[in-house]
């Protein structure tokens, strides 16, 4: 389960289950775009699939650099998704794969 770090969420490695902040990384993986993450305790490196089909009113999570933000999908447009911010109500324009979907 996820936990909050000041600003930012920490999510559990698969392998060793150590919470921490890990900003993932795009990549395509056998033509697929992914996010991929790399736990610094164990080594080990997975991935999660790019939200491929986020519609409006959907929840979602964003992973920004320094801040995490929660809220629900107003807009889908290519490779982009506009999100009313839950906690402060602002639109924001956020790259799909920063995004999870709750």
């Amino acid at each position: 389960m996820s936990r909050s770090v000041g600003p930012r969420t920490a999510d559990p490695c698969p392998r060793c289950f150590v919470e921490a902040v890990r900003p993932g990384v795009p990549v395509t993986v056998e033509g697929c775009d992914v996010v991929g993450y790399h736990c610094e305790q164990c080594t080990h490196a997975w991935n999660r699939p790019v939200e491929s089909d986020l519609g409006v009113h959907d929840i979602v999570r964003a992973d920004l650099p320094d801040v995490t933000l929660y809220g629900s999908v107003r807009q889908v447009e290519g490779d982009r998704v506009q999100v009313l911010v839950s906690d402060s109500r602002r639109l924001l324009w956020i790259e799909r794969w920063r995004l999870i979907a709750y």
